[in-house]
């Protein structure tokens, strides 16, 4: 805790809550209006929206789930990170802890991009939405990453399984 800094004020907490909720609406309405879009704009184009086969739910889950785990947590990624989030310690295997920066919509993007729970939305739609247009990259996409998960998950037993002996 830095004691040189003043804490902040009723109103700057309050105003800062208020900088960040708005930053929410307008990420649910920018995610909202895109994804429903897209779909609009597909039937607009005479396309059928394709049915999501459970293989492609499963796949497309592990592969969102690898994928924001990377994008949130892991080590290599921190650069894109760092406008947004500043570093607290050491996560998982391979992966640090950090925290949102700065204040408004900056903080509201780093409270995003720290949490993978958080990016799981905007990436299962992105694989969604990518299999509706190339449905082959995305899925031949989507199985590097549920590759890496299944491995990742993998190098913990076999971790375990060390420990264990």
């Amino acid at each position: 805790m830095d004691v040189s800094a003043p804490a902040a004020t009723v109103e700057e907490r309050h105003g800062d809550e208020q900088a960040r909720l708005r930053s929410y609406a307008a990420f649910m309405t920018a995610y909202n209006v895109a994804f429903a879009g897209t779909l609009l704009a597909t039937r607009l184009a005479g396309r059928e929206i394709p049915r999501s086969s459970v293989g492609d739910v499963l796949l497309f889950g592990v592969a969102t789930h690898k994928l924001s785990r990377l994008l949130a947590k892991d080590k290599v990624t921190a650069a894109l990170r760092a406008p947004f989030a500043e570093y607290e310690d050491e996560g998982g295997p391979a992966e640090v802890e950090e925290r949102p920066r700065g204040r408004g919509p900056r903080r509201a993007v780093g409270e995003l991009i720290t949490c993978p729970y958080c990016l799981d939305q905007w990436l299962a739609a992105g694989f969604t939405v990518a299999s509706i247009f190339a449905p082959r990259a995305t899925r031949l996409t989507a199985s590097v990453f549920a590759s890496v998960a299944v491995a990742d998950f993998l190098q913990l037993g076999y971790k375990a399984g060390q420990k264990a002996v």
